[in-house]
């Protein structure tokens, strides 16, 4: 698969990868991953990485279940030849009222399945806060989504 990783094979599998996960269906979120895959945090949250493509699908079906998680995927960047890419992200969090941004890396395999992800998070989860992201930077105008869906 590595000769025929695509920009456009990246970008739809992460964009397919989210859309699985608002689904909060395990078994569809895990299909995006290497069964030995890996999602790092920053440090403290989550209890450490989520190891396996099953464990990432249990966590985000747990997360969609009791805070009602929804993630956008707002910009993408991808390198084929490195089997890289590197996205942008929304985590609304609906049943709280929280709105998380960051990062993520990712590291596909030569199958093009997802073999590493490394989150990057806009600012610490500050509980007092019901907005996670840059400061001063001006989502809005940029187009970043500002509401969550309608239940």
């Amino acid at each position: 698969m590595a000769n025929e990783l695509t920009k456009e094979y990246m970008e739809r599998h992460i964009r397919s990868y989210f859309e699985a996960c608002n689904s909060g269906d395990p078994i569809q979120i895990a299909r995006f991953f290497e069964p030995e895959a890996v999602h790092y945090f920053p440090p403290g949250m989550y209890a450490g990485p989520f190891r396996g493509a099953r464990t990432i699908a249990d966590r985000w079906r747990h997360m969609v279940a009791t805070v009602g998680s929804y993630w956008t995927v707002d910009r993408v960047l991808c390198d084929p030849p490195s089997r890289q890419a590197v996205i942008e992200w929304t985590h609304f969090k609906r049943k709280d009222g929280k709105i998380l941004r960051g990062d993520e890396w990712y590291i596909f395999s030569d199958d093009g399945l997802i073999s590493e992800i490394r989150a990057y998070y806009a600012s610490p989860q500050d509980q007092s806060l019901d907005r996670l992201e840059l400061g001063g930077f001006d989502y809005e105008k940029l187009g970043y989504p500002m509401e969550p869906p309608k239940e």
